[in-house]
């Protein structure tokens, strides 16, 4: 008999221990995740949602908004995101007018390209200087449109403008050809493109990304040359294809591992393509916060809307550390235990280890049964369990609502403590 009470007396210690452990698990989590928005990569669920795998999938996929970066892929849905993030910039921290001039300078380009010119040649009238440039006489400047810029074949036309005889002077002609140059230096210099123009020249004017059309070629097999944004939206929707295919075939391992190929090899396209848009993004915010004073830092990073990834990067990292709080102290321990089982289960179902369903990258290898799985029975059993009345505030909340229950001249009891079995 006496060895029963201490087979319990044990069992309820390792319960309670289990407890402790998981929620030790869970806050420590929680707080590490907490921590790394203050670093400069921050934890994000995204990349693990993005590659759910299952009956699912779909559902996981949705949830954070753009599950294949299509967006990124969208000239003019990454142009609104800038003009937002640009106005809320701003706004949060008090830019002046200079700053803000700069700010819009780096966003859609200046307004224009000058260079100091006294006079115009003789040779050279105002009217022949085309639609990008013009001489402003009063400001002795000649300047060239900030959006249409200049092409080689312009600056030339503007040269070959110049009187070459040699009978006559020379000089207007030779202050006319070396501002021509500078202002094509200034016109065409990568440093100078604003992010917008890089972004056009990437999305749009790059052939190997945005593909080309040839309509001398009408009608023939050259006439469109495809560029790997729409190879990877094909490729996408080859992989979708195949998937739904695969899935009613389960049984047949071949599509399987096909598609596990497949699927690596349109992340490496996806990267190649979206990779740059999103290199301009911070290349973007970090020159702005280039333009900051030491004050204007101090006001910490501008706030955005909350897109569907924070949204859930937020409840991940706030659920598990309030339920590992709750776990360790014992309060309301059987709803925190439960809690956390819906949560574990939210992670097995995004990558579970069940048959037909590709394998979850990393070291561990499971079949039906993973860490996530067995750390969902444990939470269940701990629910099932009082394991606040054997160590946790569950107890001494119990003990207050018996007093006040008692005072009312009703009776009551709690559960006994690992301490009471012993002794019992």
């Amino acid at each position: 008999m006496t060895d029963s009470k201490k087979c319990g007396c044990v069992a309820i210690s390792l319960i309670v221990l289990l407890r402790l452990s998981i929620g030790w698990q869970f806050l420590y989590e929680g707080l590490w995740k907490l921590k790394t928005y203050n670093t400069a990569t921050p934890w994000t669920a995204e990349g693990y949602l993005k590659n759910a795998q299952g009956p699912l999938r779909d559902t996981f996929r949705k949830m954070t908004g753009d599950p294949d970066d299509l967006q990124w892929l969208d000239r003019d849905a990454v142009g609104q995101r800038w003009d937002d993030w640009a106005a809320r910039f701003a706004t949060h921290y008090g830019l002046d007018e200079g700053q803000q001039k700069r700010l819009t300078e780096l966003l859609n380009g200046v307004a224009d390209f000058r260079v100091e010119l006294a006079e115009l040649p003789k040779s050279v009238a105002p009217k022949d200087l085309g639609k990008n440039v013009k001489f402003d006489a009063k400001a002795k400047r000649l300047i060239c449109d900030g959006k249409l810029r200049m092409l080689k074949a312009e600056r030339e036309k503007l040269l070959s403008l110049l009187n070459t005889d040699a009978s006559v002077d020379l000089r207007g002609e030779n202050e006319f050809s070396q501002a021509v140059h500078r202002l094509y230096e200034l016109a065409t210099r990568p440093q100078g493109m604003s992010a917008k123009e890089k972004l056009g020249a990437l999305l749009v004017g790059n052939p190997e990304v945005a593909g080309r059309v040839f309509k001398e070629h009408e009608g023939t097999i050259d006439y469109k040359r495809i560029g790997d944004i729409e190879v990877y939206k094909s490729d996408l929707a080859r992989y979708e294809a195949n998937l739904a295919k695969a899935n009613r075939q389960s049984a047949m391992q071949f599509p399987r591992d096909h598609l596990q190929k497949q699927w690596s090899d349109l992340q490496q396209l996806k990267n190649k393509v979206v990779g740059p848009v999103k290199a301009l993004d911070a290349e973007l915010k970090v020159a702005a916060k280039k333009l900051l004073t030491p004050e204007q830092l101090a006001r910490g990073p501008v706030r955005l809307p909350a897109t569907p990834v924070d949204r859930i990067n937020q409840q991940t990292i706030w659920g598990l550390t309030i339920l590992g709080v709750l776990l360790l102290i014992g309060l309301g321990t059987r709803f925190a235990a439960i809690g956390g089982a819906v949560m574990l289960t939210m992670f097995y179902l995004a990558m579970p280890p069940w048959p037909g369903v590709p394998e979850a990258p990393g070291p561990e290898h499971s079949f039906i049964v993973n860490k996530n799985f067995i750390e969902v029975m444990a939470l269940l059993a701990i629910a099932a369990l009082p394991t606040g009345q054997w160590f946790g505030l569950d107890r001494l909340c119990s003990k207050f609502c018996c007093r006040k229950k008692c005072c009312g001249g009703s009776a009551c009891s709690t559960a006994p403590t690992t301490v009471e079995i012993a002794k019992s």
